[in-house]
C-alpha cells in the first residue's frame, strides 16, 4: 500500500467536478437482486466498495460488469443464489444491503454480520426488527444472520432512529411484499430518494421517499431501467472545505445545490464565500480566512456525520472556539488525534470537541483510521506548513474517486509514494 506526501501551503484554484455518490450507488446496485432483466448503472464511481458491490451481485448469480467509464451493467436471468459470501459483507459493512432484496426475491437471507470503518457499532437491530415487522423471522447464529419469510406482508414499520441503511433495506424488501408498507420515522437522506426513484423507474409503487414517512404498495415483479446516480454531496462538500482551509478558489461543479445546504449554511456562517453557478456548480473562496462555528451532526436535513472530521480540520485553522457534538457515531473522532500531531488544539470529552483555532499546522506523518478521517487529513496536509506523510490510503479509496489527480489539478502538491515499510 502507498502513502502520500503532500506539501502544504498552496491555495486551490480552478474547477473540479464531483463524481457519483457512493452511498447511493451501492443500495441502487443492491435493488437489482430485485429486477428481472438487464440494469445499466451510469455515473457509479469506481472506488474499492463499489467494485466489492459487484462481486457480491456476481457472487449472488447475477450477472454484473464495471465497465469504463463509469457505468455499471448488470443482468438478472437466474435463479438467485440467497447465501452473501463472508469475505465481501466483512469487508464493507454496505453489503447488508443485500438482506431485504434476497429476502423479498428469495424467501431467505444468510447474510454475515458486516464489517466496514471503525467509527461505531452501527448495529443491525433496526434491520431485523422492520424484516420481522414484514413477516420474516431470523435467527443469529455462528456470525450469520438467517432471515426466512414464505411471504412479505406489507405492515407498519416504526424506525426507532432513522437509520439510513434500515429504511433502504425495509423499502427494497417492501416492494416485493404483498400489501401495502408505510415506514415512519424514516431517514430523508437524498440517497434515500435516489433509490426510491429508481425503484418506480422499476415498477416499483414507492411515496414519500425523502420525507419521514414512505408509502410502498407491494407489487410482484421489477424489471431492469437505465438510472444515473445522483452526486457525491460528501465529496462535493470536500472539495468546498478543501477550499476554504487552503484560502484558494474553486468552482465545484455536478452539485446538487440542495443536497449540500447543511454545509453551505456553516461555511457562511464561518466567513466563507459560497456562491451558486448556475444550476449544479457552487464557487468557494475564503481569500481573508474564516471564523469558528458550532457544529452538531444530525441526520438530514441537519449537518451531516460524514463531513464532521472534514469540518474539524477546517476549524482548526479558524478564528475563535468552536464546538463540534457528534450525535450519530460514538467513536467518529479518531483523526482528532491525528490533527493534534500537525499542532492543532483539539479537546476531547466523549462525544464533544473543542477547537480552537491555531495560526498554522504543520505537516507531520498521520495515519487513516476511517473514511472521513482520511479526508480529514489530506485537507489538514494541505494547509499544513511543510510536509505531511499519510498512511492508510486504503481507507480513502472506498470512499474518493481519484482524489489526489483531482486535487493536483486545482494545484495541491500531492505525491505517492511506495511504502517499504510497516509506517506509522
Amino acid at each position: 500500500m502507498s502513502k502520500f506526501h503532500i506539501n502544504g501551503g498552496v491555495p486551490l484554484i480552478g474547477e473540479v467536478v464531483t463524481s457519483g455518490a457512493k452511498n447511493a450507488a451501492l443500495p441502487l446496485l443492491a435493488a437489482t437482486i430485485l429486477m428481472e432483466g438487464d440494469t445499466t448503472l451510469t455515473n457509479v464511481p469506481n472506488l474499492m466498495d463499489v467494485i466489492t458491490m459487484v462481486r457480491m451481485l456476481k457472487a449472488l448469480g447475477l450477472n454484473a460488469e464495471y465497465r469504463s467509464p463509469n457505468i455499471v451493467k448488470i443482468s438478472n436471468t437466474k435463479k438467485v443464489r440467497h447465501v452473501a459470501p463472508y469475505e465481501l459483507v466483512t469487508a464493507m459493512r454496505a453489503s447488508f444491503f443485500v438482506a431485504g432484496p434476497l429476502l423479498a426475491k428469495t424467501g431467505l437471507a444468510k447474510v454475515p454480520m458486516p464489517g466496514g470503518c471503525s467509527i461505531g457499532s452501527r448495529p443491525i437491530d433496526i434491520h431485523l426488527k422492520g424484516f420481522k415487522q414484514l413477516g420474516a423471522s431470523y435467527s443469529i447464529e455462528h456470525g450469520f444472520v438467517d432471515l426466512r419469510a414464505k411471504k412479505l406482508i406489507g405492515s407498519h414499520v416504526y424506525l426507532d432512529f432513522p437509520s439510513v441503511g434500515a429504511t433502504e433495506n425495509m423499502m427494497m424488501a417492501a416492494c416485493l411484499a404483498e400489501g401495502t408498507t408505510l415506514i415512519e420515522n424514516a431517514a430523508q437522506e437524498p440517497e434515500i430518494v435516489d433509490l426510491g426513484n429508481m425503484l418506480n423507474k422499476a415498477g416499483a409503487q414507492v411515496s414519500g421517499h425523502g420525507t419521514s414517512t414512505i408509502t410502498i404498495k407491494g407489487v410482484t415483479s421489477l424489471t431492469g431501467v437505465t438510472h444515473n446516480v445522483i452526486p457525491d454531496r460528501v465529496e462535493a462538500g470536500t472539495f468546498m472545505i478543501a477550499a476554504a482551509i487552503t484560502r484558494g478558489n474553486v468552482l465545484v461543479k455536478h452539485v446538487n445545490t440542495l443536497d449540500v445546504e447543511p454545509l453551505v449554511v456553516k461555511l457562511k456562517a464561518a466567513g466563507i464565500k459560497v456562491e451558486e453557478v448556475g444550476n449544479d456548480a457552487l464557487r468557494v473562496s475564503a481569500l481573508n480566512g474564516f471564523q469558528a462555528v458550532d457544529i452538531e451532526t444530525q441526520p438530514f436535513p441537519g449537518f451531516p456525520t460524514d463531513m464532521q472530521a472534514q469540518m474539524m480540520s477546517l476549524l482548526t485553522l479558524a478564528k475563535g472556539t468552536s464546538v463540534i457534538k457528534e450525535t450519530i457515531f460514538e467513536n467518529r473522532f479518531m483523526h482528532a488525534p491525528e490533527l493534534m500531531r500537525m499542532g492543532a488544539d483539539i479537546k476531547l470529552n466523549n462525544h464533544i470537541a473543542l477547537v480552537t483555532g491555531v495560526s498554522g499546522l504543520s505537516g507531520a506523518e498521520v495515519k487513516i483510521t476511517d473514511l472521513r478521517a482520511g479526508a480529514a487529513l489530506i485537507l489538514a496536509g494541505l494547509a499544513a506548513e511543510g510536509t505531511t506523510t499519510v498512511y492508510g490510503l486504503k481507507h480513502l479509496r472506498r470512499g474518493y474517486e481519484n482524489m489526489a489527480q483531482k486535487l493536483t489539478a486545482l494545484g495541491a502538491r500531492i505525491d505517492e509514494i511506495p511504502e517499504t515499510g510497516a509506517g506509522r
